[in-house]
Formats: C-alpha cells, structure tokens, sequence
C-alpha cells in the first residue's frame, strides 16, 4: 500500500465509496493511537472548527480529505452532513 498514489477527494465524494471491513492498522497501540489523534481532532473540529488529514483506504485505494471531524464513535468517524468513514479504513490524521 506504500506505493500507491493518493487521490485527494472532496469529503462530499465520501457517501460514495465503497469499504472493505479489514482492519489496516495490525496493532493495538496503532488503533488506540488512531482513536486518540480521532478524537483530539474532533474536539478542536467543534471549538476552533480546525480541519484536519485523514488518509483512508476504500475498495480502490488510499484517499485523502480535508475535513472537520464532528463526532467519533467505537465504529466510525462522522464528518459534516452525517458522512461517516469506518474507523478500521482509517490509517492517519494530520
């Protein structure tokens, strides 16, 4: 997956792809780092509305969106008008 091409996409293009259930992140201190970055990025999303990178894994491929994180659940991340991205397709947030 490292020499994959990025495609950056508009977070409205995201209710549009598809997603595999695997897991991309192998261990637990990855997917509990994972969820803490999720989560200080969701706070400072609904204070200073700062958007964040999330870099992500459809059925085609790594994606990345410029967004503002409005909520985080066990399952998923929820972006603005109820797009949601599942939380094991997510590898990183900058």
């Amino acid at each position: 997956m490292n020499n994959q091409a990025i495609q950056t996409i508009e977070k409205e293009q995201i209710k549009f792809l598809k997603f595999p259930k695997e897991e991309l992140l192998s261990s637990k201190k990855e997917k509990a780092e994972r969820c803490q970055t999720l989560t200080r990025a969701m706070v400072l999303g609904n204070i200073e509305h700062q958007k964040v990178h999330i870099l992500f894994a459809d059925n085609e491929g790594l994606k990345r969106v410029n967004t503002t994180i409005w909520g985080v659940t066990e399952d998923y991340v929820i972006l603005k008008t109820s797009t949601t991205i599942p939380m094991e397709r997510i590898v990183s947030v900058a």
